[in-house]
């Protein structure tokens, strides 16, 4: 191991002491679902779907897409929209209507007195294609992964910039009414809202013990208690 290595690695194993801005930034996000009556300007609007933009890609295909919505009008509609079909549906489920009724006011709320709405939505324009279902599906779910990477991208710039964001799975449920309210074109898939503006609250969030998470697939040990080194000779198929 060189210099260089080592001192990564010593580095790493004292976080987050070490590296108190990256930490501050992954550790200090949280989703904020209360904002000031303060519009948010354009460049920084601009600013946070940039850092989107450089989230890594199936391919580098960046199916990404972008809608952003700051038109009060327009945010009522789409609200009010969404808001019909959920009803519907959770009187299917049975819900009482004063639940139903309490559920969708607060939803209604978090989504017009956001300042600016920002949904993602995807597009298999640029994605590679195949005959059959499986393979089909998996390109599909590609394109899903890349999006939501853009969206964490987005989410930690903008709590860089001092904006709260808050992310909102809604449109899954509703794809064809945010399209029409929207008039997205025809081969952007909704995938999520994100409610963003200059935070009203602070909140704090917990995380469950890294092993609780985290399986570990390690080579056994050698005799003298170190790991073997790996076998590296040269490449027998070169490129």
């Amino acid at each position: 191991m060189d210099a260089t290595a080592s001192l990564s690695l010593s580095s790493a194993m004292d976080h987050p002491s070490s590296h108190p801005a990256f930490w501050s930034l992954v550790q200090g996000r949280r989703s904020i679902r209360r904002y000031r009556d303060r519009p948010v300007p354009r460049a920084l609007l601009e600013a946070v779907l940039q850092a989107a933009t450089w989230a890594p890609s199936a391919h580098n295909r960046q199916p990404w897409r972008f809608c952003v919505v700051t038109d009060p009008a327009l945010k009522e509609r789409l609200s009010r929209a969404m808001a019909a079909r959920w009803q519907a549906d959770l009187a299917a489920d049975g819900w009482p209507p004063d639940r139903i009724a309490r559920r969708v006011a607060i939803s209604h709320a978090r989504l017009t007195a956001a300042p600016a709405l920002i949904l993602l939505a995807l597009s298999m324009a640029d994605m590679d294609r195949y005959p059959d279902e499986r393979r089909a599906q998996a390109e599909w779910t590609m394109a899903v992964q890349s999006t939501a990477l853009a969206g964490q991208n987005l989410l930690l710039a903008a709590h860089h910039y001092g904006l709260g964001a808050c992310w909102m799975c809604a449109p899954l449920f509703v794809p064809q009414v945010v399209a029409q309210v929207l008039d997205l074109p025809s081969d952007w898939e909704p995938q999520a809202l994100i409610t963003l503006g200059f935070p009203a609250e602070e909140r704090s969030s917990e995380r469950a013990p890294l092993e609780s998470r985290v399986l570990w697939r390690e080579p056994p040990p050698s005799l003298d208690g170190e790991p073997p080194l790996p076998n590296i000779g040269p490449d027998p198929d070169p490129p």
